[in-house]
């Protein structure tokens, strides 16, 4: 997927660059569109039926662009990397504006990340579906329909990687942090998130810890880790979301905690 930094592909960066060549932009869109094709299917494995492929590729596509005009080659940051960013970035933000799922999934979703972290902080535990529906007075088949409706809204990592202005990679939960708090409380609070992050990670269930690790460590797509697990695609992406609630739950819950003492 990388693409091979050739003398030619420096030429077409120095035109680009300098002169905003068109001809040289439209070389550089077709060597790097690989990288719209990856994560257009990354996205794709693990999202609703009803989120087409073109509107995902689009929103790639624009990312890619806003990578090509924003991307400064003296800096040390390949452009792959920063592209990868802008183009998640991209597809995350055109996602969130037209808004697929629905507000009752979203509530009954948050309502499911509550409860695994009311009961995995109670039990010290991983938590099932079992107890999940029991807690909420639900079915297990309402709890694992709402996390597959609800696969679009837990898409994101809670630790994704994103940049910031100056191109400078952060941790999503970095933004979780009280923009109030002092330098020093801030470094404890990141800290803290970082070491309940990893705490969260290790008590989830094996098969959910290893899809957690091989899509985001080994940065495979839900199809592929279905195929390595003799799984079906829909399997993986159940685990994938259950994962994720279960993360952004302990996440929150310590979040209102904090901000409430």
């Amino acid at each position: 997927m990388k693409p091979k930094m050739t003398e030619e592909t420096i030429e077409y960066w120095r035109a680009w660059k300098e002169n905003k060549d068109e001809e040289a932009g439209n070389q550089l869109i077709a060597l790097y569109r690989p990288l719209v094709d990856y994560a257009v299917q990354r996205y794709a494995a693990t999202l609703p039926s009803t989120v087409q492929r073109d509107d995902l590729s689009s929103f790639a596509y624009q990312g890619l662009l806003d990578a090509l005009g924003k991307f400064e080659p003296e800096r040390d940051l390949k452009f792959e990397t920063y592209a990868g960013w802008r183009i998640k970035g991209a597809i995350i933000d055109g996602l969130r504006q037209n808004d697929w799922v629905p507000r009752s999934v979203r509530d009954k979703a948050r309502k499911i990340e509550e409860a695994y972290a009311v009961l995995e902080q109670t039990n010290q535990t991983s938590s099932s579906d079992h107890d999940v529906a029991s807690y909420l007075n639900m079915t297990v088949g309402e709890v694992q329909q709402v996390m597959k409706d609800a696969s679009l809204a837990t898409m994101i990592s809670v630790d994704e990687p994103v940049h910031d202005d100056d191109q400078q990679q952060i941790e999503r939960y970095s933004v979780i942090e009280d923009d109030r708090a002092d330098l020093p409380e801030k470094h404890l609070h990141e800290r803290f998130i970082k070491e309940l992050l990893a705490e969260t990670i290790d008590r989830l269930p094996e098969k959910e810890k290893l899809v957690v690790s091989l899509v985001y460590f080994e940065e495979l797509t839900l199809t592929e880790i279905a195929r390595i697990l003799d799984l079906s695609t829909s399997r993986i992406s159940q685990l994938h979301s259950r994962a994720l609630l279960r993360m952004k739950g302990v996440l929150r819950a310590n979040k209102e905690h904090v901000q409430s003492m």
